[in-house]
C-alpha cells in the first residue's frame, strides 16, 4: 500500500477555554491506496500560519505522495531531511508534525494495531488527568471557586494559565497572584496538583519571578511553567537556586535536538512538549527519550484537537518519564464534536486507546463545519 492522497485543512473554532476566542489549527488528511485514512494535525494557533503550514504541507506531497503508507518514520526522516536549506523549526516543523500524526494514524490503520502498540508498548496502565485551563474571571471568589471546580470527577489538579484572555489579571501583580494561590490551595486542599502557567503574554523579569516562586512555595506548587520564557538557561539556573518548585519549559521547542539543549544546561525539571508542534509522533518520542535519560519529567502539551490528544496520550502512555496528563476542562468543539467518541476521564485518570492508530473516529462533516472559507 502507498499513500495516495495529501489534503491540508486549515480550521477554526471557538475556543471555551479561551474565554471564547477562535483557535486555528491545521489538518492533515491522508488516503492509501486501498482507501483506508489517517488524520493529524499541526497546532498553528494563528490564521496566518494555519494557511502557511497548509501550503507547506501541499507542496510535500510530491515527498509523501507514493511513498510505503506503513513507514511514518521513513517519511519523517525524509521530510526533515528535505527542509535542510530551510531549516527545520517554525512553520516547518508543524508541517511536519502533521503530517507526522497522520502517517502514524494510517499506519495502525492498515496494520490494525494502536498506536501504543506501535510504540512498543505502554509503561503505564493509566495517568491521572490535570485539568489544563484559562484563568479569566475578576472577582477573586469567583475565580478561585471556578477553577477549583475543574477537579470534580476525581481529577488529580489544575493547571492554571496566567496572563490569558479576560479579566482575572493574573500574572501582573504581586499580591494578587499570591493571593490566588493561597486561595486555591485552600480551596483544594492539600493532596491536589497546583501546576501554574505563566506564558506569553505576562512576561516576568528574574527578580520577579523569584519574588513569585518564593511566595508560592508556601502551598506547595508542583510546578512552575515559563516563568522566564521559552529560553532563559541564565536565569533559569538562578531561579531553579531560590526556590523549591520545579520549573518547566520547553513546548515552544522546535525539534528534539532543542529539547536536548535545554536539558543539557541542567535548567529544567519538567519538559513541556506539544507533537502538534515539534515534528509529530516521531519528534516527540524521540525528545521524550533525551528526558528520561536526564531524569526529567516529561509533559505533553496537549491543548488542542482530539488528534493531538490522542497522539500525546498514547506518546505519554510510553514513556517512562512521564506523570500527569493534561486535558481541558471545559467542552469544546475540537475535543467533544470532532469524534464519534470523545477521550473520557475514569476516576479522574485516562487510560491508553486501543483502537487502530490514534485510536479516534474523525468526523468528516464536523471538520468541514470548521473549515476556513476558501480552504
Amino acid at each position: 500500500m502507498y499513500i495516495a492522497s495529501l489534503e491540508a485543512i486549515p480550521v477554526s473554532y471557538p475556543e471555551p477555554n479561551d474565554h471564547g476566542a477562535a483557535r486555528h489549527l491545521c489538518l492533515v488528511h491522508l488516503r492509501d491506496s486501498d482507501g483506508r485514512q489517517g488524520w493529524g494535525e499541526a497546532v498553528t494557533m494563528w490564521p496566518e500560519a494555519s494557511v502557511a503550514v497548509a501550503g507547506l504541507i501541499e507542496a510535500f506531497a510530491p515527498i509523501v505522495i507514493g511513498t510505503d503508507a506503513s513507514d511514518a518514520e521513513g517519511l519523517w526522516a525524509s521530510l526533515v531531511d528535505h527542509t535542510w536549506w530551510y531549516g527545520r523549526g517554525g512553520l516547518a516543523s508543524m508541517a511536519i508534525a502533521a503530517i507526522d500524526i497522520a502517517a502514524w494514524d494510517l499506519r495502525g490503520q492498515i496494520e490494525q494495531r494502536s498506536l501504543v502498540e506501535m510504540l512498543g508498548g505502554a509503561r503505564h496502565d493509566s495517568l491521572p488527568v490535570i485539568a489544563s485551563g484559562h484563568a479569566t474571571m475578576e472577582p477573586m471568589n469567583e475565580l478561585i471557586a471556578a477553577v477549583a471546580s475543574w477537579v470534580d470527577g476525581g481529577l488529580a489538579g489544575v493547571k492554571v494559565g496566567f496572563g490569558k484572555r479576560g479579566n482575572a489579571r493574573l500574572g501582573y501583580d504581586h499580591d494578587r497572584d499570591v493571593a490566588f494561590v493561597r486561595g486555591l490551595r485552600q480551596a483544594l486542599g492539600p493532596d491536589k496538583l497546583i501546576m501554574i502557567d505563566i506564558g506569553h503574554a505576562a512576561t516576568w523579569d528574574l527578580d520577579t519571578a523569584i519574588a513569585r516562586a518564593v511566595a508560592f512555595d508556601d502551598y506547595d506548587i508542583a510546578w512552575l511553567e515559563e516563568p522566564l520564557g521559552w529560553h532563559d538557561p541564565g536565569g533559569y539556573e538562578t531561579l531553579r537556586s531560590k526556590t523549591r518548585t520545579k520549573i518547566a519549559y520547553g513546548e515552544r521547542e522546535w525539534t528534539y535536538e532543542g529539547v536536548e539543549r535545554i536539558l543539557q544546561t541542567g535548567t529544567v525539571d519538567v519538559v513541556g512538549l506539544d507533537p502538534g508542534r515539534a515534528e509529530g509522533i516521531s519528534g516527540f518520542v524521540r525528545a521524550g527519550r533525551h528526558v528520561e535519560e536526564h531524569g526529567r519529567i516529561l509533559n505533553a502539551h496537549a491543548w488542542s484537537s482530539a488528534m493531538v490528544t490522542a497522539a500525546s496520550l498514547a506518546a505519554s502512555m510510553c514513556s517512562a518519564a512521564t506523570w500527569v496528563f493534561e486535558m481541558k476542562p471545559l467542552p469544546n468543539p475540537m475535543q467533544n464534536e470532532l469524534v464519534t467518541a470523545p477521550i473520557t476521564v475514569s476516576n479522574g485518570h485516562v487510560s491508553p486507546l486501543d483502537g487502530p492508530g490514534l485510536g479516534i473516529t474523525v468526523i468528516p462533516e464536523v471538520v468541514d463545519r470548521y473549515r476556513l472559507p476558501n480552504q
